[in-house]
Order: structure tokens, then C-alpha cells, then sequence
């Protein structure tokens, strides 16, 4: 009994450093090890209660320790000190998945552990897995791309969406963010989690304008068929980026007034999707170029109006049309 209570007592040290940046050293197998003597001790509790009810001064020092593999897990889960090759040994220590040998009955005290420490660690599992696969980015295939998605939408379910955002925002690759951004806002526009993803975005202009720059065209249709606000937006987007535009008489071309900004071909290719679309996206992209069309004058001749030129450049199908109630206004 003296050898666990001092055993107990050498643990104490080892769950009151897992929550410190000191787990940055640890690598697999001390995690391994801390693991395993953790649920050494819940089941020497187990073995041991019957036997702890007849001592007073061992009873509460060791009644106390049911369920520490738990608290150890969820502290190392919640620490973004600790590395990389160690979280993974880590999942895989708690969620070892179909294929593994299944364990060993348990005590029933192992049994007992708290359901609020048992959801924390599934939660805090969740979070961990998905904030690390965003930050190391990925491949742009379907699976990938969903899985990713999948993982950004269960975070958001799980709490505050604000500080996780802009913290990937800053730190994750960008162009693999974006993707699973924009899957993410397709896999179920209805919910919470994407409605938050929206309402970050679109209070992000930066964040936006790189969505809306890096995406393909035919992606960009889809998310503004989807959600409306992101039509809006889009579409505002759309307006600053053909305002950029400065038409060369000698060459006939629409050229971008630095290297930076958008083409005219691309502007022409965005549009192009969206007049593709079924309404109500269709409308509302003829429906602003009309308006802006409008406001230039709409004389049908090459060079006055990049809207006019872009409604020209779409073909008959982009006929005219009633301009909307508060078209998005052209800005630089």
C-alpha cells in the first residue's frame, strides 16, 4: 500500500506538468508511459477500495485518483505544447478504432470515471484533430477536402467560432483553409456551425476577398447559390475588381491597372459561371451588370463601360433586364 501511495504521490508531478509547455519535450513514448501508468493506478484504485475503506489515512489520499488517466489525456489533448508525433500516440492510445484488440474487462470503479471528464476528452480530441489537420493544410482531392470540411464544421459545433477562425486564419496554410471553408459552407448551409463560418467571413474583408480570388469560378457559383449574403458579397467583390480595370484604346483590351488585380479575363470567366447559373443567382448577376451597365450610360460600344463590355462578352443570353431594387455599387 506504502509503494502505490508513493507512486501516487510521483504521478501528482507528472498531471501537474501535462498542462505546461514542459510537454514540448515528450515525445511518443513518454506519452506512452504516462498513459499507461495512469491506468495502472485506476486499476490498483479498483483492486484496492475494499481495502482503502479500513484505512482513513490512505482512504482519501488514494479515493481521490479514480479516473486521473482521464484528467492526464484531457490535459495532454488540450495542450498545444505537446508535439505532433506525440499527439498522435496519444489519439492513438485513447481511440485505437475496430481493428484493436479489444481490452480487458475493467474494474468497476475504472468504470466510474466522470461523464463530464469522459465528454471533455472526446470534445477536446475533436478540436485538437481538427485545428492540426487544418494547420498542415492538405491535398485538394474530394475525400481530403471533405474530411477536412467535416472536421472544421464538428470544431465550430463545439464552441466559440471567432478565436479558432482567425487563429487559423493566421497560422494555417491559406489556400487550404479557403477550401475547407468553402466545403464546409456546402456540406450543410442550413446549420450553426456553417452560419458562424459565414458571419466570420463576411466580417472579414481580407479573408473574404482571398475566398473569392482563390476559389475556381464554379465553386464560388455554388456557395452563392447557397447563401445569399455570400451573393451579395460576391458580387460587391466582382464590382471593385472590374473598377480596377482601365480599357487600352491602342490594343482594344481591358487591361488591369496593376499586376496584382484581376484580369479581364478572369472578371469575364466569373461572370461567365454565374450567367451560367440557375436563377436566382443568374438573374441577380445580369440584373447588377444591367444596373452598372446603366449607370455608365449603357451605350452598346466597346470601351466606355466595362460592364457593358462583360454583357456584350456573355452573349445573348445575357439579354437586358429590370435592374434590381439596390444593385451592389461599383467601387474601387
Amino acid at each position: 500500500m506504502e509503494s502505490l501511495l508513493q507512486q501516487l504521490e510521483r504521478f501528482s508531478e507528472v498531471l501537474a506538468v501535462s498542462r505546461t509547455a514542459a510537454v514540448s519535450a515528450w515525445g511518443p513514448a513518454a506519452v506512452r508511459r504516462a498513459v499507461q501508468w495512469a491506468r495502472y493506478l485506476r486499476r490498483a484504485h479498483g483492486r484496492l477500495r475494499a481495502a482503502l475503506e479500513g484505512r482513513r489515512r490512505a482512504g482519501p489520499r488514494l479515493g481521490a485518483w479514480c479516473g486521473r488517466d482521464v484528467v492526464l489525456s484531457a490535459r495532454l489533448l488540450g495542450n498545444r505544447a505537446l508535439g505532433a508525433a506525440a499527439h498522435r500516440c496519444l489519439l492513438r492510445l485513447l481511440f485505437p478504432g475496430p481493428a484493436a484488440a479489444p481490452a480487458a474487462p475493467a474494474a468497476p470503479a475504472a468504470a466510474a470515471a466522470p461523464a463530464a471528464l469522459q465528454a471533455r476528452l472526446a470534445r477536446l480530441a475533436r478540436r485538437r484533430a481538427a485545428v492540426r489537420l487544418l494547420l498542415r493544410g492538405g491535398p485538394a482531392e474530394d475525400a481530403a477536402l471533405r474530411a477536412q470540411a467535416e472536421l472544421l464544421r464538428r470544431r465550430l459545433r463545439d464552441g466559440p467560432a471567432g478565436g479558432l477562425l482567425d487563429g487559423l486564419w493566421a497560422r494555417a496554410p491559406r489556400a487550404a483553409f479557403l477550401r475547407a471553408t468553402a466545403a464546409a459552407l456546402l456540406l450543410d448551409p442550413a446549420g450553426p456551425a456553417p452560419a458562424e463560418l459565414l458571419r466570420w467571413l463576411l466580417g472579414r474583408a481580407d479573408a473574404l476577398a482571398a475566398l473569392c480570388r482563390a476559389l475556381p469560378a464554379a465553386r464560388l457559383a455554388a456557395l452563392a447559390a447557397r447563401h445569399p449574403a455570400l451573393r451579395r458579397a460576391y458580387l460587391r467583390q466582382l464590382a471593385r475588381w472590374g473598377c480596377r480595370l482601365r480599357y487600352d484604346l491602342p490594343s482594344g483590351r481591358w487591361e488591369a491597372a496593376a499586376p496584382a488585380h484581376v484580369s479581364w479575363a478572369e472578371l469575364r470567366g466569373r461572370f461567365l459561371s454565374l450567367a451560367r447559373a440557375p436563377p436566382p443567382l443568374k438573374d441577380a448577376a445580369l440584373a447588377a451588370l444591367e444596373a452598372w451597365s446603366a449607370r455608365d450610360g449603357a451605350f452598346r460600344v466597346r470601351g466606355l463601360s466595362v460592364w457593358t463590355d462583360l454583357l456584350l462578352a456573355l452573349g445573348p443570353g445575357a439579354a437586358a433586364r429590370p435592374a434590381p431594387a439596390a444593385p451592389p455599387r461599383p467601387t474601387v
